[in-house]
């Protein structure tokens, strides 16, 4: 994927349509798509900062400051997985609709359309993480779903 820019995959899909980019995802004939280290690693590091601030994401306890600093956490992952992920052309082209809802997740959580919330952004990624263990074969995330709504 180190061809691809967060800002590029973000234009190219996070726009196209009204709904989520990973409404877009398939399987591989009825495979999950392949993954390598770089991706399962940064994925992880996303749920897991997702998965510390749900709760209160959840109960709308949220503040402004923890939903920016959230997103910084989950921008730098995805740039660490856009510069080291590696993946086959089909799986790494299924890649950026997970990549594009996440980084437009980012932008909602800064608050930075005022026709979102901040809440919205939160529930793009959150759809996101679901997809990703959906549609990608990663062991450990089988073993450990990420926080449910």
């Amino acid at each position: 994927m180190a061809h691809v820019s967060p800002a590029v995959a973000q234009n190219a899909h996070g726009h196209a349509h009204a709904g989520a980019a990973v409404a877009s995802l398939e399987l591989d004939a009825g495979h999950k798509r392949a993954t390598d280290a770089a991706l399962r690693s940064g994925m992880a590091q996303i749920r897991a900062a997702f998965d510390s601030d749900h709760p209160a994401i959840h109960d709308g306890r949220e503040t402004d400051a923890r939903y920016d600093a959230l997103a910084a956490r989950i921008e730098s992952q995805v740039g660490d997985i856009v510069r080291n992920c590696s993946l086959p052309p089909a799986a790494d082209a299924n890649l950026h609709y997970v990549i594009a809802d996440m980084l437009q997740g980012v932008t909602l959580m800064r608050g930075q359309d005022p026709a979102r919330t901040r809440h919205d952004g939160a529930a793009l990624v959150h759809g996101a993480l679901l997809a990703y263990g959906k549609y990608f074969d990663d062991p450990a995330w089988a073993s450990e779903a990420p926080a449910k709504q």
